[in-house]
């Protein structure tokens, strides 16, 4: 039997150290914050999206950066497995939709209660208010952490040590990077890191003034020198800065590290609709209308703040009656509503991130154990690694599959 050192209480650390105890390891888990699963209570606007209940094509699918390497944390423990033990944990589940799996309280603290029962069970030693400072290593293979508490440094002698730190997004939480500098004084690459699942400033201004508008069913594009990088239907947000919600965030997580200055983003209002069948629907209202003007024309083609907006940037007069808009003048309304432009300018901070992009390099990860290359015996699980996944439910399963990889690896 060997012991286990996990640093770091969130998600993947919690699972990391169920995980060890149920092959047999006595596991230690070390948390600098005063309660485990900080970041785990305010995911899912406090409700906790706990996976996504797809297979594991799907949540491949659904990963940013380096989908590969997780074939094997998502095969030994995938979003079934994950669902099973809640439940033979006793949490009771429900699955909403676009597959996404939620506490049926709807309470993200059930979650972080049932896996603080399940780590008490398995007779998991939780030092809280614990912070590592240091990773030690002899020989390139570790012997344990140094610790601070209550102002005093102490060593804490291990077998091994799975670090699962976290990133540096919401740093409320505790989320400071530490798991960045164990990798390095372990000799470690750490790529380049951006906020990711971030809202994006943007340069128009009318992005105030539609500020609190939420649109539904509508395909958000960005583009990059004419090349579409993301294309996605779903729900998104105005705000005083530029634009949020859950299309917004997936496209954050595609868009980071990017030259925003070469980026323009553009919304269908009216995915459903062809152009021509949205030309179709134009002009039927305008029909209806004919005796109105152009400003009053828009209330069933578009959300009632959105028409001052959309009248200013169609150039027409807003006092032309309706049966005087040219064909040209149509056609530039329905191209508006076909690519209502944005100009992003750059995405928003890490107090806003919900995951880091970037982190541990996996080259330097062994993918079927989630073991360290360059030092025996250290394992990093979840976020501190190079690994992102859009909205959904996928960032907490990359987490616990990868917590329950390391986990179980330790001989």
């Amino acid at each position: 039997m060997s012991k286990v050192i996990v640093v770091g209480g969130g998600a993947a650390g919690m699972m990391a150290a169920i995980a060890a105890a149920d092959v047999g390891h006595q596991v230690v888990l070390v948390e600098k914050n005063e309660k485990l699963g900080k970041k785990v209570y305010i995911t899912g606007k406090g409700r906790c999206n706990i996976t996504n209940d797809s297979d594991v094509e799907n949540l491949l699918a659904h990963v940013v950066s380096n989908p590969k390497f997780l074939y094997s944390a998502f095969y030994s423990f995938d979003s079934s497995r994950m669902m099973d033990f809640l439940e033979m944990e006793g949490l009771a589940l429900k699955t909403e939709r676009g597959n996404r799996v939620f506490p049926a309280s709807d309470k993200s603290s059930d979650v972080i209660r049932t896996l603080q029962n399940a780590l008490r069970k398995r007779r998991v030693d939780i030092r809280l208010q614990t912070e590592v400072t240091k990773v030690l290593a002899r020989e390139d293979q570790i012997i344990g952490v140094e610790v601070a508490c209550q102002g005093e440094k102490h060593t804490l002698s291990g077998d091994a040590v799975i670090v699962a730190t976290g990133g540096i997004s919401y740093p409320s939480t505790g989320s400071m990077g530490d798991g960045y500098r164990f990798a390095k004084q372990t000799g470690h690459m750490v790529t380049a890191c951006y906020p990711a699942l971030v809202p994006i400033n943007v340069k128009e201004g009318y992005c105030k003034e539609l500020q609190g508008l939420s649109l539904r069913n509508v395909t958000l594009k960005a583009f990059l020198e004419g090349k579409c990088l993301f294309e996605e239907q779903g729900e998104m947000l105005f705000t005083h800065f530029g634009i949020s919600g859950p299309l917004v965030l997936s496209a954050s997580s595609v868009l980071g590290g990017r030259n925003f200055k070469d980026l323009h983003m553009e919304i269908d209002l009216k995915p459903a609709l062809d152009e021509e069948q949205l030309d179709d629907r134009i002009l039927r209202d305008f029909g209806e209308l004919k005796n109105s003007y152009f400003k009053n024309s828009l209330s069933k083609l578009l959300p009632a703040k959105m028409i001052p907006v959309m009248v200013a940037l169609s150039q027409i007069d807003p006092e032309k009656p309706v049966h005087e808009v040219t064909r040209q003048e149509r056609r530039h309304l329905l191209k508006l509503c076909k690519g209502f432009p944005l100009t992003p300018e750059g995405l928003r901070g890490y107090n806003e991130a919900i995951i880091t992009k970037g982190g541990v390099s996996v080259k330097e990860i062994n993918p079927a154990t989630m073991e360290s290359k360059r030092c025996k015996r250290l394992f990093f699980a979840g976020e501190v690694l190079d690994l992102d996944a859009v909205t959904g439910g996928y960032n907490l399963q990359i987490a616990w599959s990868t917590g329950y990889l390391a986990g179980i690896s330790i001989e």
